[in-house]
C-alpha cells in the first residue's frame, strides 16, 4: 500500500467530524483523505422527510469539510459498490473506511462491498461510532441476547463508554480532486413538495447545532427531564433524536454529558441515560432478530386479524389527523409541521391505530418512515411493535391507552391540543395553521372545517380491541 494512496472516507449516517472513529483513523494514517457521500438505491428509497433531511445533513457536512480545507465528493448510482469502484479507479485509492450500520438492508450491502473490495486488494474497513455497545458484545449470563430492556440496562449501565474523540486537526488533501455531483441536482427534497418550507424552521441542522442542542438541554432541561418528558405541551425533551439519527452527534457525546449532569445532582440525568440505552436496545434487537423491521417479533401475532388495507377511510382519517380524538390528531399534525412527534404522542397514535382501529402496525411504521425527519430504523420498528403488543418488552395486549384520559393527564390545560388543532378556534395558533400549508392540497382540508366527531370512540375502541384479543387464535 502506497504511503500516498488516498483513503476514501465513505460517509453515510455519520454526518460529523468530531468523535468519528473512521474519519479520525483516516486522518491519522498520514495519507490523503477523500470524503465521499454515495446516493445509492438505499438512500434513494427513503421516505420523503428522511430523504430531505438527509440531503440537508449532507450539505451541512460539505460545508464543515470546506471550512477545514477539504471537500465532500458527491456521487450517485444505484449500486454503491459500482460507485466506489469508479472512484477508486479515478483516484488510485487503496482504502475505503466507513462507519457500521445495523439495519438488514445496509448490513447485506456492506458485507457484499467489503468482500468484493478485499478480493480486489482494496483495504475495506468498517468502524464503530453509531452505537456505544456493539450488539454482539452484550450477552446474557447464558450467552444469548437480551429480550427485555431492564436486564439489558442493568448489564450495560456500569460499562465503560469511550470518551468522545476530538475533531482531527488536519485533513490531508489529494493532489487532485475527483469530480463531484451537484447536491441540488439530486432533488432529495422533491417528495416533500410545499411541506419542506413549513418543516425547515424546526430543523436543527448539522453538528454545531446538535452540540448546541445538547448543551442547552444539559443546562436547562435535564434536571426536570424525568417529569417533563411526558408533557407534550412543554419543551421537556432533548429533541436530539433528529441529530442522532444522522450521526450529527454521537451517543458517546450524549452519554458523557448525561453522566456529568448526574454527578452534578441533576435529577433527570439517569432517565436521560436510560433513554440512550433504550436506543441501544432497539439496535441490539435489530441485529439479533432482523425480522423486527418487517414482521411480527412475536411470531404468534402473525395469526392476529389486523386490518392491512392502508386505503381504508379510517386509516386515512388517522393519517390526516382527523380521527376526532384530540391527542391523536394533535400529535399527527405536529409531525407534519415539525417533522417530529413527541414521544408520548407516538405512543398514543400507535396505540390508537393498532388497537382502537385494529390496523397493522406496519402501516403506521411505514407512514412514519415517510414523515419523520428523525426516522431511525431500529427505534421506529421497536416503538411500533411495543405499542402493538407484537414486539419485545411490549405493552401487554390488554393495555389499551385511552387517548382522552391521557390528554387529561398529560395536557391538562390543552396547550398541546390548542397548538396543533385549528378547527373550532376563533384565533388558532400559528402552528395549527401551518399544518394546512404542509399537507397535500388534494386532502381538501381547511381550518374553517368543523372538527370531526370521533371515528371510533375511546371506549368503543377499547372494547373492540379487547374482544379481538380475547378471541385470538394464539
Amino acid at each position: 500500500m502506497s504511503d500516498k494512496s488516498p483513503i476514501l472516507m465513505w460517509f453515510r449516517r455519520d454526518l460529523r467530524l468530531s468523535d468519528h472513529p473512521a474519519f479520525s483513523a483516516a486522518c491519522e494514517a498520514g495519507r490523503p483523505v477523500i470524503p465521499v457521500f454515495v446516493h445509492d438505491k438505499l438512500s434513494d428509497g427513503l421516505g420523503a422527510a428522511p430523504k430531505w433531511r438527509l440531503g440537508l445533513g449532507v450539505g451541512a457536512l460539505a460545508d464543515s469539510l470546506a471550512e477545514k480545507g477539504s471537500r465532500l465528493i458527491l456521487r450517485r448510482g444505484e449500486d454503491a459498490l459500482d460507485v466506489l469502484r469508479k472512484l477508486i479507479g479515478e483516484t488510485g485509492a487503496q482504502s475505503v473506511y466507513w462507519t457500521r450500520l445495523y439495519d438488514p438492508d445496509t448490513v447485506e450491502r456492506d458485507k457484499r462491498i467489503k468482500s468484493a473490495l478485499q478480493d480486489e486488494g482494496i483495504e475495506a474497513k468498517s468502524f464503530g461510532g453509531h452505537l456505544m455497545f456493539e450488539p454482539w458484545t452484550v450477552e446474557t449470563k447464558t450467552g444469548g441476547f437480551y429480550k427485555v430492556y431492564t436486564p439489558f440496562w442493568n448489564a450495560v449501565k456500569g460499562n465503560e463508554v469511550d470518551a468522545p474523540l476530538k475533531t482531527p486537526s488536519k485533513i490531508a488533501a489529494p493532489d487532485s480532486w475527483p469530480d463531484s455531483d451537484d447536491l441540488d441536482g439530486w432533488e432529495m427534497g422533491k417528495a416533500m413538495n410545499r411541506g419542506a418550507e413549513v418543516v425547515r424552521p424546526f430543523v436543527q441542522l448539522g453538528e454545531s447545532a446538535a452540540q448546541s442542542r445538547l448543551g442547552s438541554f444539559m443546562a436547562h432541561g435535564v434536571a426536570g427531564y424525568k417529569e417533563n418528558r411526558d408533557i407534550p405541551g412543554m419543551e421537556g425533551t432533548s429533541n436530539l433524536s433528529e441529530n442522532l439519527s444522522l450521526g450529527e452527534i454521537t451517543p458517546f457525546q450524549c452519554w458523557h454529558a448525561g453522566q456529568r449532569a448526574r454527578e452534578e445532582g441533576k435529577a433527570g440525568a439517569e432517565t436521560f441515560l436510560k433513554e440512550l440505552v433504550w436506543r441501544e436496545f432497539a439496535y441490539h434487537l435489530m441485529h439479533h432478530t432482523p425480522r423486527i423491521v418487517s414482521g411480527n417479533w412475536r411470531e404468534e401475532w402473525d395469526a392476529f386479524p389486523w386490518n392491512e388495507d392502508a386505503r381504508k377511510s379510517e386509516v386515512w382519517d388517522w393519517k390526516k389527523g382527523r380521527t376526532g380524538i384530540r391527542f391523536v390528531d394533535a400529535a399527527m399534525r405536529e409531525m407534519y409541521v415539525t417533522g417530529r412527534m413527541h414521544n408520548r404522542g407516538r405512543m398514543i397514535v400507535a396505540s390508537y391505530l393498532t388497537k382502537h382501529l385494529l390496523t397493522h402496525w406496519r402501516i403506521g411504521k411505514e407512514w412514519f418512515e415517510d414523515c419523520l425527519i428523525d426516522w431511525d430504523p431500529a427505534s421506529n420498528a421497536m416503538g411500533w411493535q411495543w405499542s402493538a403488543g407484537s414486539g419485545p418488552d411490549a405493552t401487554p395486549y390488554f393495555r389499551v391507552f385511552n387517548p382522552e384520559t391521557q390528554l387529561d393527564k398529560f395536557d391538562k390545560n390543552r396547550d398541546y391540543a390548542a397548538r396543533w388543532i385549528a378547527e373550532g378556534h376563533r384565533k388558532p395558533h400559528k402552528d395549527a395553521l401551518k399544518y394546512f400549508d404542509a399537507i397535500p392540497r388534494h386532502w381538501g382540508m381547511s381550518p374553517d372545517d368543523p372538527y370531526p366527531k370521533p371515528i371510533v370512540s375511546a371506549d368503543k375502541g377499547r372494547s373492540r380491541a379487547l374482544e379481538a384479543y380475547e378471541n385470538r387464535d394464539f
